[in-house]
């Protein structure tokens, strides 16, 4: 199959914007929790739907009041908290236009996207965050509102609408169409200079409507619930919010990953939204607690037990005998494993990378479904996801109600329908190179199988071609050895170079955990680490079986051990963790070329 469209299960309402979501969740359940706010105690307090309206008009008004035009762009900087996605629908009942901008942006990055957009004004949420922004302010003249939320900006503008009438705000509240600006979110730069993509309205509303239809059993549950970690500034939690409010489910906020598990155990929510990062993450810190504990053999056949348990029930029947040991290991590893997420997940949403079918079996025999799914910002997050009935470990799933899928004659993923972005901002030519008739060229590389479920396979950008001529998609190496405890990320390289090679960093949070378990010092540095023996071991492990996966050809013939991290701070991370290779393949081109001063043999690796 090279091409499946998804018919659509809820028509499109041209007149409707995000607004509309809320006011009909409000009608429609208006004592029903939205949000759950955290306490000093550890106890979280509900804000109903008609009180979150309330609030939300409240601060539309004082912006009104403000001077804040409709149409007019302002810039907000903010982690995930409650108040996101407050101000987020303040603004568009204000009429006017989000610009998110990443908390960890630098002054560059921020001056670049308040003047790329036009932005007027901004919303910071700390003095750090103003101080980033106080560094460019003489170069973003055309700035001219500036609020502070830890000064209590966003009170004294709830309080100062007094005096805007509410046939004023619902004509800007009603002023904005489908096929209007709903936000202008910027591209993670991780090819290159962020690029703004114009989000409509109807992406946002007729998407949500329908996606809720797809994912009936995780968001239209009762009780169904949620607690978002990732930024909301980027498009992936930003559209869940969203559809969240119109589906009803009940939300929390976590922004601080130390804090997490603490959350996750007294919110207890039903499902998850996150980066496959952090389900490698959660396994690997069991594994490592079992190790040091001596229960590393347990806890090794019951991992084993439950990829055999969950193919298992993909074939149709589970062996009495396989029955007996996973009931034994349910009790003994995985109900653990479930307590650490809260006790109630069902159900994970996942993209941004593939997971891996091992931890996609993993997780479904603790009773956890990871449904993957696929997009970009230009597709306002999901154009594909897998089905709560009915769902393919190492897939992406289908395509969601409303969109299709089809793979070009090279391999290239391309998407069409209501998730579809409108373009570019002020990027004509771009926006015309990245269409293909209705056609969005994504620049991924996937197949289709015959149920018109989607498997990514690679980055058409990142393909390498050695100079023998074969074709070497990085993430069918990196993404296994990403998956080892000890490694933080790899970035393969050999394009036009006789063989594959890889430069590695370790992970400092779960290094000193391994090396106790390994008879190591925990409080060794990333230097003494990388030339470790026992460390270069580990990661030959991991090297190795990848290698297991691909041809000899493919296979990666050497390694560097970095001594230090790629961060979005040192320009290698973008502010969704993926790699930027471009500086990367600059910054390290030294350690690169020493790989290839020498003809490969087997199992070798390089140190650096």
């Amino acid at each position: 199959m090279n091409e499946n469209f998804t018919p659509l299960a809820v028509q499109p309402d041209p007149d409707a914007n995000i607004t509309d979501l809320l006011v009909e969740r409000a009608a429609k359940t208006p004592d029903g929790a939205l949000f759950s706010l955290p306490a000093a105690d550890g106890s979280w307090t509900d804000v109903t739907a008609a009180e979150f309206q309330k609030q939300v008009i409240a601060l539309a008004k004082g912006f009104i009041a403000a001077g804040v035009k409709p149409g007019e762009k302002i810039g907000f900087m903010c982690k995930v908290r409650y108040e996101w996605t407050l101000v987020d629908f303040a603004i568009a009942y204000a009429g006017a236009i989000i610009v998110p901008v990443y908390e960890t942006s630098s002054p560059s990055q921020i001056q670049y996207i308040l003047t790329d957009s036009g932005a007027t004004g901004i919303i910071v949420e700390s003095a750090e965050h103003f101080t980033r922004f106080d560094e460019v302010r003489g170069d973003v003249p055309q700035v001219e509102k500036v609020w502070q939320m830890h000064l209590g900006d966003l009170e004294k503008i709830a309080a100062s609408g007094g005096d805007v009438t509410d046939a004023e705000l619902e004509k800007r509240r009603t002023t904005a169409k489908g096929t209007d600006m709903a936000t202008l979110i910027y591209t993670s730069g991780s090819t290159g200079v962020p690029k703004g993509c114009i989000l409509t309205h109807s992406n946002f509303v007729d998407l949500s409507r329908n996606a809720a239809v797809a994912m009936d059993e995780v968001v239209n549950t009762p009780g169904a619930s949620t607690l978002l970690f990732i930024t909301t500034a980027h498009v992936f939690a930003r559209f869940i919010s969203i559809l969240s409010i119109h589906a009803g489910v009940r939300v929390g906020h976590q922004s601080d990953t130390k804090k997490l598990v603490e959350s996750l155990g007294s919110f207890k929510p039903t499902f998850l939204l996150a980066v496959p990062r952090v389900f490698e993450k959660v396994y690997n810190s069991a594994e490592q607690k079992a190790i040091a504990g001596g229960k590393g053999n347990i806890f090794h056949k019951a991992v084993e037990t439950a990829i055999e348990h969950s193919k298992a029930l993909d074939a149709g029947k589970v062996p009495l005998g396989l029955k007996i040991k996973f009931a034994l290991f349910d009790k003994l590893v995985y109900g653990k494993l479930r307590a650490v997420m809260g006790g109630n997940v069902k159900y994970a949403v996942s993209g941004g990378a593939p997971l891996g079918p091992r931890l996609g079996h993993f997780y479904r025999s603790l009773d956890v479904k990871i449904l993957e799914g696929y997009g970009l910002t230009e597709t306002s997050a999901p154009a594909t996801v897998n089905r709560a009935d009915k769902f393919k470990i190492g897939t992406v799933g289908p395509a969601l109600p409303g969109n299709g899928i089809k793979i070009a004659a090279d391999g290239e993923v391309l998407v069409k329908g209501i998730a579809v972005f409108a373009g570019y901002w002020k990027n004509e030519q771009a926006t015309k190179d990245t269409f293909d008739g209705e056609w969005f060229k994504t620049g991924d590389i996937g197949q289709l199988d015959d149920d018109g479920y989607l498997k990514i396979t690679g980055r058409k950008k990142e393909i390498i071609v050695t100079s023998a001529g074969k074709n070497v998609s990085p993430a069918l190496l990196e993404d296994p050895i990403r998956s080892n405890p000890i490694i933080g990320q790899v970035v393969v390289v050999g394009d036009q170079r006789p063989f594959i090679s890889a430069l590695v960093t370790l992970d400092p949070e779960m290094l000193p955990q391994w090396l106790t378990s390994n008879g190591e010092s925990a409080t060794m540095s990333l230097d003494e680490a990388a030339t470790n023996p026992k460390v270069i071991a580990e990661v030959q492990k991991a090297v190795d079986a990848a290698n297991s996966r691909v041809s000899r050809a493919e296979s990666i013939r050497k390694f560097t051990i970095l001594a230090t991290e790629f961060t979005e701070g040192s320009g290698h991370l973008t502010p969704k963790m993926s790699i930027k290779r471009d500086p990367i393949l600059r910054d390290f081109a030294a350690q690169i070329e020493a790989m290839y001063e020498q003809p490969a043999t087997k199992g070798e690796s390089l140190v650096h």
